[in-house]
């Protein structure tokens, strides 16, 4: 259990550290570009290569929907500050499952363990329904990525989706289907777990 637990920590730590790194280092990319610098001194150029894979393809993606590519700092920011809330939650409900699951099988409680795994199964696939809603902006549906995410969650959004109508052009039904799962997260916690 100690194990799990410092497991988590460290992968909270890296995780947090990385989107720390990335926020710094745009920022640095941002007050070199705005300060006037001399673009080839060593600092300058240091800068700009490593902080080009992380700019680049998000002002090409800005550029294809005719947006300005002077947001890529601030989009390349909260695109960090996503992904590492997307992955903080998919550990912390792995770890959540796991410790769970541990501690049912040492105490040899069935009913227990069935909640932890059932309740681990829904948080994965909450956050695979997040993950698809969020790439899907930005990522062509030839993705390999894209293509995973929809082959796993289109058995529950594609009935969803042709029983709820559009609100215009925004698909309401992977938000109602995660407000579906969350409830059935919360009954597993009440009735099996708890």
């Amino acid at each position: 259990m100690i194990i799990i637990n410092l497991v988590w920590l460290l992968v909270w730590y890296l995780v947090v550290s990385a989107i720390v790194g990335v926020i710094l280092l745009v920022l640095a990319r941002v007050l070199v570009n705005y300060a006037d610098l001399n673009p080839f001194s060593r600092t300058a150029i240091t800068i700009r290569q490593f902080s080009d894979p992380l700019l680049a393809p998000v002002r090409r993606i800005l550029m294809s929907y005719g947006l300005d590519q002077k947001l890529a700092p601030f989009v390349t920011i909260l695109i960090a500050i996503l992904v590492g809330w997307l992955l903080l939650e998919l550990v912390g409900s792995v770890v959540f499952t796991v410790s769970g699951v541990v501690t049912s099988l040492q105490r040899g409680a069935l009913v227990s363990l069935t909640g932890y795994l059932l309740f681990g199964f829904l948080a994965v696939y909450s956050l695979l329904i997040v993950a698809r809603i969020i790439l899907a902006w930005g990522m062509s549906y030839g993705n390999r990525v894209m293509r995973f995410l929809v082959r796993v969650t289109e058995p529950i959004l594609g009935p969803f989706r042709r029983m709820i109508p559009t609100l215009g052009m925004f698909d309401i039904s992977p938000m109602i289907v995660l407000f579906i799962l969350q409830i059935f997260q919360r009954a597993v916690v009440g009735t099996l777990i708890g």
